[in-house]
């Protein structure tokens, strides 16, 4: 009971939090990437890799990149990638799965997440300056 209660209390925090609070260094999310990739590219026009390529994915909606085989639950979620849903996506899978409910396993994706909200503030700051 304690556990759903944090993660419903944790989900609800990340509803309640506007761009302000996502407002990462740059720089040193691009050096936090290099986790990612093994798996995506990020240069314009680049191919996939494991991971669709993630040029513009800041405001994108999930699933609609040419070339890339999406999972058929991430192609029907009408997720749009804004701060909050970045967040909750490179977030620990607790997290991921009380945002996006437990068919969110369903997805390609399988990163650890990081931890550290320094971290995913600054990831998403790097993936927003990716236009």
């Amino acid at each position: 009971m304690y556990k759903k209660f944090l993660m419903l209390s944790l989900v609800f925090i990340l509803s309640l939090s506007s761009n302000a609070v996502f407002a990462g260094d740059v720089e040193k999310g691009k050096k936090i990437f290099k986790k990612c990739a093994a798996c995506h590219n990020v240069a314009e026009g680049a191919k996939h890799k494991t991971g669709p390529n993630l040029w513009k994915i800041h405001g994108a909606k999930a699933g609609i990149q040419d070339g890339y085989k999406y999972s058929k639950w991430l192609k029907g979620s009408g997720i749009v990638w804004n701060d909050e849903e970045l967040a909750a996506w490179v977030s620990a899978k607790k997290v991921k799965v009380a945002k996006f409910g437990k068919d969110v396993k369903k997805s390609k994706m399988i990163f650890a997440g990081l931890r550290k909200q320094g971290q995913i503030d600054d990831m998403i700051a790097y993936l927003k300056s990716l236009k």
